[in-house]
């Protein structure tokens, strides 16, 4: 008895999973392009800096993860009405001086507070 070779090789499973790819791939690429944050790296702040001349308001993130503008504590919930209240005397932006023990949470939620009371300009140095 004679053995019939198979010669033919059968593509409809290999089409079927191409075809899944491209499906996931066209639904994927969307959520892929969307925007992120722009940062925009601050030059170098010399420390003897006179901070009465600038209008920049400084708020420093301390390694325990509190908050200090002017060296008085404000408490996180309160945080983004005393930014709006203070941007009025300091129009340039806000200069955030984080600890480099401090959350990477609280830094972000201090940018968010301030960007959400329409500070425009955000820079950060390390303490």
């Amino acid at each position: 008895m004679k053995r019939q070779t198979f010669n033919d090789i059968n593509i409809t499973p290999l089409t079927d999973i191409f075809l899944v790819l491209l499906i996931l791939m066209m639904v994927i690429a969307p959520i892929l392009d969307q925007q992120g944050l722009s940062l925009a790296v601050p030059e170098f702040v010399e420390q003897n800096q006179d901070n009465k001349d600038s209008k920049l308001l400084t708020v420093q993130v301390t390694s325990d993860n509190k908050y200090l503008i002017n060296n008085e504590q404000i408490d996180e919930y309160s945080l983004s009405e005393v930014i709006k209240e203070k941007m009025e005397t300091y129009p340039d932006g806000l200069l955030i001086q984080a600890s480099g023990e401090s959350s990477h949470q609280n830094v972000v939620k201090l940018m968010d507070d301030a960007r959400n009371v329409g500070v425009k300009s955000i820079s950060i140095v390390e303490m």
